[in-house]
């Protein structure tokens, strides 16, 4: 068996320091990285991509709406051809970027506010979709499981991969709980842990109300921002060894 292992990497920015990069790149398989708009500057974008080439992890973009203040998290209303163009612009410098310094990337992962976005309009994710392949169409589109997203890359033609999360808890319906609500986010490891077991054994989540959901499951989201969760991937990671489930990209 064989699970993908993705984290949102290179949000910092200017003097505000983010994350635990150094640390969380030696358990991933993938990174996906701020591309200005939420997180990341240039020069932090470069010492990123330099990073998880030097431990051969798969490089992502990680777009967002153009809200540095919000962290990407609040939603804005923008038109169809503002949307294509943020894609462009942030996919696009990321790639050049990547392949200036001798790599390849491999994906594309919205961010925060647009995520949610996408994963609820297909209209929005197909107008993402386009760009992503206009780019490149050996791109992965990567966003939250059962959702539009995969729809969306389907009908434009591109891989889709469907991410869970270790860390955040669901709604009935599949959608994440909103951070702003109680007990969206996990900060306990057990239950972390609890919840990545699922994941890879029943291809499975359980809802906020205790509801079994059953997921595509191609990669799994984790966070390490702080240090409890830090303590968490590297229980998860020796999970996978014990299991002998093979760390590897998609």
């Amino acid at each position: 068996m064989k699970i993908d292992v993705n984290a949102d990497l290179g949000e910092s920015f200017g003097n505000h320091k983010m994350g635990n990069d150094s640390e969380i790149i030696k358990y991933i398989s993938s990174a996906n990285i701020a591309c200005g708009f939420h997180g990341g500057d240039p020069y932090v974008i470069e010492q990123t991509i330099k990073l998880a080439l030097e431990n051969n992890v798969d490089i992502g973009a990680h777009p967002s709406y153009p809200d540095l203040a919000g962290f990407g998290r609040r939603s804005m209303k923008v038109s169809n051809e503002e949307l294509y163009s943020m894609i462009l612009y942030q996919v696009g410098a990321l790639k050049a970027m990547t392949e200036t310094l001798g790599g390849k990337l491999h994906h594309v992962k919205p961010h925060g506010a647009l995520y949610n976005d996408l994963a609820n309009s297909f209209q929005k994710a197909k107008i993402v979709a386009e760009a992503i392949y206009k780019i490149d169409p050996e791109l992965i589109f990567v966003g939250l499981a059962n959702s539009e997203i995969q729809h969306a890359a389907r009908e434009v033609g591109l891989k889709s991969g469907c991410e869970v999360f270790a860390d955040r808890a669901y709604n009935d319906d599949g959608s994440l709980v909103s951070r702003f609500k109680y007990g969206a986010v996990f900060h306990d490891g057990d239950t972390c842990l609890k919840q990545v077991k699922q994941i890879l054994t029943e291809k499975s989540i359980t809802s906020i109300n205790g509801n079994k959901i059953d997921m595509c499951v191609d990669t799994i989201n984790i966070d390490g921002n702080n240090q409890e969760a830090l303590d968490f991937i590297k229980t998860f990671h020796e999970y996978l060894k014990e299991k002998e489930i093979k760390l590897e990209s998609l």
